[in-house]
């Protein structure tokens, strides 16, 4: 069962592709009900692979590496750690919630809308598990498919405009990534006289720093664009903006996740001193995400296109975080991947459920909703205040972890983040003031029907972990702790004979004794 886990948590949402294509079109509710099971169920294997995952244990587990087109030394090799674990239980929790929500939401093409969202969650999923770059490659490239048909088919008035320049963005980062994979793939063949992708055995490889440059930047532009690192954030506000309201929720959730995966398990590990040399770059273009983002949510009419750009600002920190090259920047920028996953996650749903009562997302259209809707405006308040880090919730742990790691790293970039969860709380609360508190001075909002038990139901999962996380974050903490400080080994790792060999020098590897790190004759630490 444990060989077989990973196969059954990514491709089982595939088994409910094929069971919806012998359900006729016109039985809409039978549709709905399989794809709701078919996603639950998976969220209870990636609920029984939670419990059986050892949180203490160093490396890979539930492996399983098989030859799949041996010739080229691709493999189907799966694996995960404490972040890839995180992240998956994120993918299939939301994915579950994504799914209700859209019930009555979706009035055409219901069919399709539905093995979409499946096929959708399997391509996230595949991303997630992969230890195997071309199959990271093909899992990345499967994604696309079906978001671009949820957004350009069931999406707003813009839809093809979004979709078309979502795939556009993508795609060209995924052209450089594949160069880049192309080229590493033959630089391994001439280090070990085999070819593979297979990125334990490159993460062994000693890669010349001229190279390392090169592809660091082809396959981190490819991460940025995802993520989405300014300025590379454009198609973001049009995708969020014209998709559905569960394609917002996953693109939030887990698309833009992606990204900030990719950094950590393919750029850091895989191309140490390049990481280092770009830090400057990628933290600064951070923190003007942070204030930039922060700054454009401030003047948005749209409630949608508000959230949309606070996820600019709150990748940001995710960003700067992981650049901090510290345990506790790096833990923070894991939680905060999740964190942003489930506030952002339920902002859009939240804005979702007005939208199908109000058919419109414009805030001057709402005022005084605690009055006619106090079971809503309470959700909305919680998750507002949980997305803007305030103490006790999700957001203010993975904040406090960022601004923490970054200030070790550099004061400087610490105390302008340090602005941005200002911003965040003056964009936030000013929308808050004006949609939910104040005079309901609008007729069409005095008789809004509050929200429904189906709709209670999608949001109280979310408002638990927001209060989970933010009270006791340590079963998050301990399952991602070993992965975090592997990264961290490898990317502060000292070839000791090629610095010799340059400088004329020698420079001596960290030593690590739990959290501790000693060093003798200078270098880099492990940043513990």
């Amino acid at each position: 069962m444990e060989q077989q886990i990973l196969t059954l948590v990514t491709f089982f949402p595939v088994i409910g592709v094929a069971l919806l294509l012998l359900v006729p079109r016109e039985r809409a509710d039978t549709i709905k009900a399989v794809s709701l099971i078919v996603s639950f169920v998976t969220f209870l294997f990636s609920l029984l692979m939670y419990v059986m995952f050892d949180p203490v244990a160093n490396g890979m587990q539930f492996e399983i590496n098989i030859p799949w087109i041996a010739a080229f030394g691709i493999h189907y090799h799966l694996g995960i750690d404490g972040i890839s674990l995180l992240l998956i239980m994120l993918t299939t929790i939301l994915s579950v919630i994504a799914i209700l929500s859209s019930w009555t939401a979706i009035k055409t093409g219901v069919k399709g809308y539905y093995i979409s969202m499946l096929l959708l969650e399997t391509g996230m999923l595949g991303v997630f598990v992969s230890l195997d770059l071309f199959l990271f490659y093909v899992f990345w490239e499967a994604m696309l498919v079906p978001m671009y048909f949820l957004i350009g088919v069931w999406g707003g008035p813009r839809r093809i405009y979004a979709a078309i320049k979502f795939v556009l963005f993508t795609m060209f980062g995924s052209l450089l990534m594949l160069v880049a994979l192309l080229y590493l793939f033959f630089l391994y063949h001439g280090y070990a006289g085999e070819y593979s992708f297979d990125l334990l055995k490159i993460y062994e490889m000693p890669i010349p720093l001229g190279a390392q440059t090169y592809m660091f930047l082809a396959f981190a532009l490819a991460f940025a664009i995802k993520v989405p690192v300014w300025p590379f954030h454009t198609w973001l506000p049009d995708a969020h903006v014209e998709a559905p309201t569960a394609g917002s929720v996953i693109l939030a959730g887990v698309l833009l996740k992606m990204g900030t995966y990719g950094f950590l398990r393919v750029c850091l590990p895989v191309f140490p001193e390049a990481t280092i040399q770009f830090v400057p770059l990628i933290s600064i273009l951070a923190l003007i995400g942070i204030v930039y983002g922060a700054l454009v949510a401030m003047v948005q009419r749209d409630v949608k296109s508000l959230v949309a750009f606070s996820s600019v600002s709150h990748l940001g920190f995710v960003m700067l975080g992981m650049m901090a090259l510290n345990v506790q920047g790096m833990e923070g920028s894991v939680i905060q991947m999740i964190n942003h996953g489930i506030s952002t996650g339920a902002l859009f749903l939240i804005v979702g459920m007005i939208y199908e009562r109000r058919h419109t997302r414009l805030i001057a259209d709402f005022g005084g909703l605690a009055k006619s809707m106090p079971v809503f405006s309470t959700f909305f308040m919680i998750v507002a205040l949980s997305s803007i880090g305030l103490p006790l919730t999700n957001g203010f742990v993975g904040e406090f972890l960022i601004l923490l790691g970054t200030f070790k790293a550099n004061s400087t970039y610490a105390i302008i983040a340090a602005s941005g969860v200002i911003l965040a709380a003056c964009y936030m609360l000013w929308m808050l003031q004006r949609v939910i508190f104040g005079k309901l001075t609008k007729p069409e909002n005095e008789k809004l029907v509050d929200l429904n038990i189906r709709e209670r139901l999608v949001l109280i999962p979310l408002i638990v972990l927001i209060f989970w996380i933010g009270i006791y974050p340590k079963p998050f903490f301990i399952r991602m702790e070993p992965a975090v400080k592997a990264i961290l080994s490898m990317v502060h790792k000292v070839d000791r004979a090629d610095v010799e060999r340059k400088e004329g020098i020698h420079v001596a590897q960290p030593t690590c004794v739990g959290t501790t790190c000693t060093i003798s004759g200078g270098g880099a630490g492990c940043g513990k």
